[in-house]
């Protein structure tokens, strides 16, 4: 169990960086914000990079699960930044994605 916190942790923390670079360019092509927003993108993606070299499964397989949690950061985001409060099928499908990952994070490893 601690496990699985511990892995869902980082990879909330890792898809919030995620996000975060890819939403500041958006801000800048979309809205007109300054282009200076681009310098905060970069290091955020280079941290979002950095971030899942720290998982101990391979990089295809931390993908993978790292897609369940990002489905569920991004639905917060949506919620938190954009201020457009979820539905419940959106709900639904980031239940299923978290359980996804889980699978794939927990599954028994042969040593």
């Amino acid at each position: 169990m601690m496990q699985l916190i511990k892995t869902t942790g980082l990879f909330a923390i890792t898809a919030v960086a995620e996000i975060l670079g890819c939403y500041l360019p958006w801000l800048v092509l979309k809205q007109g914000r300054p282009p200076w927003l681009l310098l905060p993108a970069a290091v955020s993606l280079a941290l979002f990079a950095w971030l899942l070299t720290l998982h101990p499964f391979a990089a295809g397989r931390t993908y993978a699960a790292y897609g369940g949690v990002y489905v569920a950061v991004a639905l917060g985001w949506l919620w938190a930044v954009d201020g457009v409060a979820p539905t419940r099928w959106d709900a639904i499908g980031a239940g299923v994605a978290l359980v996804g990952m889980a699978i794939i994070a927990l599954q028994p490893r042969s040593i």
